[in-house]
């Protein structure tokens, strides 16, 4: 036997927008292998068809012992037409800092290349596909209970779908762990941990609505159900789980 382990799964995307509650907007499968080197890659496959233009995301990500980016691919078709792909690679040379490489093409953009430095601390790499948002919640310390707290992320773009060719940005935003609650979804009944993203800037320059979601409460972090609120009106439910 190889020396891994993998979760699969799949989420279902709807909508909770009045003129199509509760259609099938959307959907990713996802695949988590934790490696015997302690490292973590992460595979998804995202479609979201509403609102328009659709979106076709496929991410492949990984996780240092850690649970530190080491390097992510990000490619993009938007309304059926290559929008871009990319390759970052994080270097974690410096005492409580790091550096972050991107190589990105797209036809909007050209070829790009991009290296950034930071002094602070990185508290993850924002995916974008629901389960990476889930995974990212492991950098919450819940011994201390419910508590809030500012997380700093980069993102391979700060609009609030990824619908844009792979280029790094900050991204500042509060998250914060409210309590434990057992949820019953299509994939079985768990014991979770409820979060909550709160934009109190304006991420992509439009403020990103509240986002709650509900995470395995164990190791593994495998999103469960949640739902952001205002203009994007849409909720997540995790329908299959194999492990």
């Amino acid at each position: 036997m190889m020396p891994h382990r993998t979760v699969r799964g799949r989420v279902r995307y709807t909508s909770k927008k009045p003129e199509m509650m509760d259609a099938e907007r959307g959907r990713e499968w996802f695949a988590f292998t934790h490696h015997a080197d302690g490292t973590t890659t992460l595979r998804a496959q995202c479609e979201i068809e509403e609102p328009h233009p659709q979106v076709l995301r496929d991410i492949v990500y990984s996780l240092d012992p850690a649970g530190r980016p080491m390097d992510c691919l990000v490619r993009l078709t938007v309304g059926g037409a290559y929008m871009g792909a990319g390759f970052i690679r994080f270097e974690w040379t410096k005492p409580g800092g790091f550096a972050a490489e991107c190589e990105s093409h797209g036809p909007s953009i050209g070829r790009l290349s991009q290296r950034i430095e930071r002094s602070h601390a990185l508290d993850g790499f924002g995916t974008h596909p629901i389960v990476g948002d889930g995974y990212l919640t492991r950098c919450m310390d819940v011994t201390k209970g419910p508590h809030r707290r500012t997380v700093h992320v980069l993102v391979p773009s700060p609009d609030h779908r990824g619908a844009t060719p792979p280029m790094l940005a900050d991204v500042s935003i509060d998250l914060e762990y409210e309590g434990d609650e057992e949820v019953t979804v299509a994939a079985g009944t768990f014991a979770c941990r409820r979060f909550s993203f709160i934009d109190t800037g304006a991420m992509g320059g439009k403020q990103h609505p509240p986002y709650r979601m509900w995470v395995t409460a164990d190791d593994d972090a495998v999103f469960v159900q949640g739902g952001v609120g205002g203009y994007m009106a849409t909720w997540y439910e995790l329908v299959e789980l194999s492990r």
